[in-house]
Formats: C-alpha cells, sequence, structure tokens
C-alpha cells in the first residue's frame, strides 16, 4: 500500500465528527434569529420545498435516508443506465426534429453534430411523399430516423420501407423508430384510435422484429401528459400505462415479450428543474424494469430513453432566455441517462427556428458532450444521497399514479373518460397559482421583463395536432397580460403606465421601488418614476417606502396624488393600516390578477 506523505493537508480530521442533532440545533438557533420559534426537531421541515407529487425536498440529506440500491449500470433495475457503458462511447445521440420539408437544413444539422433525425410527417408536417426529397443525400445506414406522423404512422412507414430499397440499405443497418403511437395519438387529437387494439402498432412492430433488427415500431410519448401540466409523477404513471397497454397488444399479436419490450422507445420532458429531471428518467427506468420483471423479463427491461426540451417551459417574450432554460435541460438529460436528446430551439415558442437558432440548439448537446466531458461518467449523480432520495419518492408517486391509471381500466379508458385530463387539470391549477404569484418565477416575463425589447419574429410553424388534452406553457397567464399590453401600444401609441412615488429616503424606498417596477412590466404596464405625477400620463400611482415612512405619510400622499387626478393608489406593501390605499401589491400576491385589474381600470382591452 502505498503511504503518502503528510502535506499538512489533513482537512476536518483533527475535527470532531457532526452529528444530525447538533446541526438540526444550528438551524433552529438561525431561525429563531429570524423571528421563527420552531424545535430543534422541525428545523428541517422550516427549510423544506414542497413540490408536487407530495414529494419534499429537503435542505440536508445523509447515508441514513436509507434508499434503495439502484445497482450497476446496464443491468436491472436499470436506475443507473439501461448499458453499461451509458453513454460514455461517444455521448448521447442528438435528435433533431423537423416539421417542414427542408432538404438543406436536415443536411445543415448532420453537417453540424447532429446524428439523427425526428420527423413529423403528415398533413400539418412533411408530406409522406415528400420523405425522400428531405432525406436526399442523407446516409440512411448511419443516421437513425424517428417519425412522428399520428395517425398516419403506417403509411409514412411504407414509405420509408420502400426509401431503405430504393437506396439499397441493409436491413440490419437500419436504425430508428418508426414512431407508432396510437394512445399517444389520442391523447393529442381526442380521437380514439382503435380502441379494441392496434393493428397497424402491432403489424409494423411484427415487421421490425422480424427483418429490422435495429428499428423499433412504437414510441411511448409522454409529452402529451407534461404539455397538459401534469407533474412528473403524473408524466411516468401515464407512461408506464400506454407501455403496458403496447405490451398487451404485442404479445396478445405474437410477439414474445422480450420482443415487444425491444419495439418501444419512451419519450420524456427534460425541465430546468435538473434534479428533477435527473430523477425523473432514473425513476422512469426502475419503474419499467419492474414492469419487464413482473411480465417475466427482467433482462429486458432497459428502458429506451428519448429526452426532449420542456415546450411547457419555453416563452415567447424574452425568448433568448430559452437557451439557458434549454442548457440546464439537456445537461439534465444527459446525467439523468438518455440515450437520445432533442433540444428545442430557443424560439420554438414563436414558429419555425431560423438557422442560427438551430445552430445553438445542436451546438447545446455538442458543447455538453464534447467541451464539458458530460458524457464521460456513467451516470454523475449517482450516490448523491438527494437524487437517490429523489429517484426513490418520485418512483413511488409514479408508481401510485399508474395503479390508479390501471384500476380506471388503463390508459385508454381513462384518456376517453376524461379521468386523465381531470387530473393532469387539478395539476395544472395548483401550478397556476404558484406561477401567478411569481412563486415560480418565469425569467424575462413573470420577473425582469423588459418592456422595451424588440420582438422576435418567425414564419409561423406547421399547427400541432389538437382536440385531446390541452397545451399549456408557463408564460401564458403573463403573455395575455402582455398581449393586451401590445394592442394598447398599437392603438394609442403608448403602452399603460403607472406612476412610482419614491417617499423617503433611498434606503427606504429602493427595494419596494424595484420591486413595484418589475411587478408591474410583468403585465406591460410601464412604470415612471422621472418627474411629476401631472406630468407622467398616468392615471394611477402607486407609493413606495418603508412601513415607518407609510406611517407618516401614506395618507397625505395618497390624498395629494388623488387631488392631482390619480384615479386609483396602490400601495407597496402588504395591507396594513394604511386605509388610504385603494389596494397593495407585495411578495407573494396574486400578479396576474392585480395586474389584470389594472389593466381593467385603465381600460385596457
Amino acid at each position: 500500500m502505498t503511504v503518502l506523505p503528510d502535506d499538512g493537508l489533513s482537512l476536518a480530521a483533527e475535527f470532531p465528527a457532526a452529528t444530525h442533532a447538533q446541526w438540526q440545533r444550528l438551524v433552529a438557533g438561525v431561525l429563531s434569529r429570524s423571528g421563527k420559534d420552531v424545535p430543534e426537531t422541525e428545523a428541517e421541515d422550516a427549510l423544506s420545498t414542497q413540490l408536487e407529487d407530495g414529494v419534499r425536498a429537503r435542505p440536508l440529506y445523509t447515508g441514513a435516508d436509507g434508499v434503495p440500491d439502484p445497482g450497476l449500470p446496464g443491468f436491472t433495475p436499470f436506475v443507473r443506465s439501461g448499458r453499461a457503458e451509458g453513454n460514455t462511447a461517444g455521448g448521447w445521440d442528438v435528435r433533431q426534429r423537423h416539421r417542414t420539408a427542408d432538404p438543406e437544413a436536415v443536411l445543415t444539422d448532420l453537417e453540424n453534430g447532429v446524428t439523427s433525425l425526428w420527423l413529423t410527417v403528415g398533413a400539418d408536417g412533411i408530406p409522406v411523399d415528400a420523405l425522400g426529397r428531405v432525406l436526399e443525400g442523407v446516409y440512411l445506414d448511419l443516421a437513425p430516423v424517428v417519425l412522428d406522423a399520428g395517425a398516419g404512422t403506417t403509411a409514412a412507414a411504407e414509405e420509408l420501407f420502400a426509401l431503405y430499397g430504393r437506396r439499397g440499405v441493409a436491413a440490419d443497418a437500419v436504425r430508428g423508430n418508426l414512431g407508432a403511437d396510437p394512445l399517444g395519438t389520442e391523447a393529442r387529437t381526442g380521437t380514439p384510435y382503435d380502441p379494441e387494439g392496434f393493428p397497424g402498432a402491432v403489424a409494423l412492430a411484427r415487421r421490425c422484429a422480424g427483418t429490422y433488427p435495429g428499428l423499433r415500431a412504437l414510441t411511448v410519448d409522454a409529452l402529451p401528459y407534461h404539455e397538459a401540466g401534469g407533474s412528473a409523477a403524473q408524466e411516468l404513471g401515464a407512461s408506464l400505462a400506454t407501455g403496458v397497454a403496447y405490451l398487451r397488444a404485442l404479445t396478445d399479436g405474437g410477439l414474445t415479450v422480450e420482443q415487444a419490450l425491444g419495439q418501444l422507445e419512451f419519450r420524456y420532458a427534460a425541465t430546468a428543474d435538473q434534479f428533477l429531471t435527473i430523477a425523473k428518467l432514473r425513476a422512469a427506468r426502475r419503474l419499467w424494469a419492474r414492469v419487464a420483471e413482473a411480465s417475466g423479463a427482467a433482462a429486458a427491461g432497459a428502458q429506451l430513453q428519448h429526452a426532449v426540451t420542456s415546450p411547457v417551459m419555453m416563452t415567447a417574450r424574452d425568448p433568448w432566455v430559452n437557451m439557458l432554460r434549454t442548457t440546464v435541460a439537456t445537461l439534465a438529460a444527459g446525467v439523468g441517462g438518455a440515450e437520445s436528446v432533442t433540444v428545442h430551439p430557443f424560439d420554438h415558442a414563436l414558429g419555425l427556428p431560423d438557422a442560427f437558432a438551430r445552430r445553438i440548439a445542436r451546438n447545446t448537446s455538442t458543447i455538453l458532450i464534447e467541451e464539458s466531458h458530460l458524457s464521460r461518467v456513467i451516470d454523475p449523480a449517482g450516490g448523491s444521497w438527494y437524487v437517490e432520495t429523489l429517484t426513490d419518492e418520485l418512483a413511488h408517486a409514479a408508481w401510485e399514479f399508474f395503479q390508479e391509471i390501471e384500476r380506471e381500466g388503463g390508459q385508454g379508458t381513462a384518456l376517453r373518460s376524461g379521468w386523465i385530463e381531470q387530473r393532469l387539470g387539478a395539476t395544472w391549477a395548483e401550478r397556476s397559482k404558484a406561477l401567478a404569484k411569481r412563486r415560480e418565477p418565469v425569467t424575462g416575463v413573470s420577473e425582469f421583463p423588459h418592456l422595451a425589447e424588440k420582438p422576435v419574429v418567425r414564419e409561423p410553424a406547421p399547427a400541432e395536432p389538437s382536440g385531446g388534452l390541452p397545451r399549456v406553457r408557463r408564460d401564458e397567464a403573463f403573455e395575455a397580460l402582455r398581449a393586451r399590453s401590445d394592442a394598447h401600444l398599437a392603438a394609442t401609441g403608448a403602452r399603460p403606465r403607472v406612476y412610482l412615488a419614491a417617499l423617503g429616503p433611498a434606503a427606504a424606498h429602493t427595494a419596494r421601488l424595484t420591486f413595484a417596477a418589475n411587478l408591474f412590466q410583468a403585465g406591460g404596464i410601464e412604470p415612471v418614476t422621472e418627474g411629476s405625477f401631472e406630468e407622467s400620463g398616468a392615471t394611477e400611482v402607486c407609493l413606495c417606502s418603508s412601513d415607518a415612512v407609510y406611517e407618516e405619510r401614506a395618507a397625505e400622499e395618497a390624498a395629494a396624488f388623488r387631488a392631482a387626478g390619480a384615479g386609483h393608489v396602490v400601495l407597496a406593501g402588504r395591507p396594513a393600516a394604511y386605509p388610504d390605499a385603494d389596494s397593495y401589491v407585495f411578495a407573494g400576491c396574486d400578479a396576474v390578477a392585480v395586474l389584470s385589474a389594472t389593466l381593467d381600470r385603465m381600460g385596457v382591452s
């Protein structure tokens, strides 16, 4: 054994080991000094954050939390990776989506880092008969193709098969996925897709299993449930129920369990909540391994995952911030072990991406793989007590939701009865409250908006499938307010304005003045701080100062502004003994309701 020389860096070796109880005592002391007296045993609860699905993020995790053994990469329960080597053999598959027949964009992507193609095919995408033109110049034995054709999957698959034949591509060299997803199509469109079975999908699966060993036939797309406002556990639970329905159909159609498992690829959303995304992908593999084990094919239960940066988190305002969101989401997808990752361009919410947006999207993965070396470690988050605990808790919550769906009669029945939509809607309603109160901030929209920002204009994108589950975005409530302001600007030449009255010295008013300016701009209302109220062009005033100054001057200032013509006086601070204010704005108020009411009073339609 090598004995290291004493270099004087003994780190914490000379200090006594700290105990959990000591830490709790210190935390309780800090909380007490901040005015929150809690028992030492409840100190952690006071600092915990309530997440969705009944999960709480605690401030401290230790080895005593007792989570299940995640196993080894590539072995059941596949928590750490579906493959023994993880993504270390060159990184994950960089898969970009194309919704229009643009051969030049396809080739540009493939020549600059993209390794597979995700093609939206059909009436609102690439015409089936244009597949050959779109893939002109593409080496189909090197670049896997994934189809997304909804109810037209069979026709699109036949065209792709014909293309492979014309190009002379060997059957064992074909890679990708035909994208058959009957229940996902039903979730998107609301049209029942052969409730008695999925003969088209089963036929394609049999063909792939018999002739194209590297090609899968079915996709279990969980994005419809995520985009309808579902939580991480609901997204996972719905994907499990869908996958189980497909397993039943495939085995009934003559495939073995192992063959059926090999025909499925799962698609999940990756969000800017990096730890939740990492835990979700790890939990998904564990849960699917449990399904495979119950089906008698534990060794074949490695889930193939395709992660897509969340459309829900993308914003139309200040879209440049989306680059940061997708970077964090891509990092999480890679760390979480997804085999393929699609990065939505930063202008996704505005229409079709331009060449610059596509370039940034594909380079996001390239930087993380090549420059940050993110793929050189298998399961980088493994061993983190926080991640392991979050993975376990999320897996239990998702399994519970999956069991509820099964009790409703399975995914198809739960979709057609409206049960799925109701559950997802309830989750989104709760989250919308947090968004409205800015407890879940949206940078550039509900926090730090830029009213003078020059709009980013893009060519309209083909319509997404509709008629089924709704599609939501985090920015939608504030976007509606900003749209009202934009219309007012176009009609009158000016935005609605509010005068911010700074009372007392800067130390007294700066914090609340900044808060109020940020809040009103989130609704498209321009704050005016210079000059007099009469010169501002505003019809309302917001008093900004400290509680001490309010006690001395609030009543007098409110009366003076009303005399000067102010129709409404707002006070920046919590409702207190200031009856002369007409309303209040404060941290945690319902900003959407406040701003909507303000625009109503200003006559902004």
